[in-house]
């Protein structure tokens, strides 16, 4: 784990100390080796950004393996040896195309990832959620991803479709690591609600 206290620091003094949550998931063998595939060079976090246009949306992407109706928030790995801001604006830009700024660090889950099937049964990871918005003005700006191999498509949802048909979609894969992507959201937009980010009640 390489994203240490010390990199974090300057992040939470410019954007704020976030809600600490901690919680456990189970995922299923083939997802477990998902998981420690990703942790392959020491990896063992996700940076996820709410990113908001000017009319209220959040960008979401569909990998190629997400099944119908199944978008996220975008997400990814910062390198050992890179800046973690830049680090982070590089990850968005390959998943939307956009060049982000980031507006305030919203949450830092500390999940442990666990299965019933194979011999490691337990993960730990720590997804960092940040609220961000578009550099560019122009509040119909396109979403069009850089990293075709690994995004099929990106677009702006409403917060009714993220709270309503696209999180079914989630649940409705019997996925753990969906599953997780659900509570990971639902904290981040309640989150988001309090800071005055995104209008509504949360509800």
């Amino acid at each position: 784990m390489y994203l240490t206290a010390e990199k974090l620091a300057p992040l939470i003094a410019r954007y704020g100390q976030p809600r600490e949550v901690h919680m456990s998931q189970g995922v299923s063998g083939p997802e477990m080796e998902m998981v420690l595939d990703s942790r392959k060079g020491g990896r063992a976090h996700d940076v996820t950004c709410f990113i908001l246009d000017g009319e209220g949306r959040v960008a979401v992407i569909r990998k190629h393996f997400h099944p119908p109706g199944v978008w996220r928030a975008p997400s990814g790995g910062v390198r050992r040896d890179e800046d973690l801001e830049a680090g982070i604006r590089r990850e968005m830009r390959e998943e939307t195309g956009l060049d982000i700024c980031l507006l305030r660090y919203l949450l830092r889950i500390d999940v442990t990832f666990f299965c019933e099937e194979g011999s490691r049964r337990e993960q730990p990871w720590v997804s960092h959620v940040f609220a961000a918005r578009p550099v560019s003005s122009d509040p119909k700006v396109a979403l069009e991803p850089e990293d075709h191999e690994e995004i099929a498509a990106a677009r702006w949802v409403t917060k009714e479709e993220l709270q309503g048909p696209i999180r079914d979609a989630l649940l409705a894969t019997g996925g753990g690591l969906f599953r997780y992507r659900v509570a990971l959201t639902d904290l981040a937009l309640v989150e988001l609600h309090k800071t005055g980010l995104l209008g509504g009640d949360g509800a």
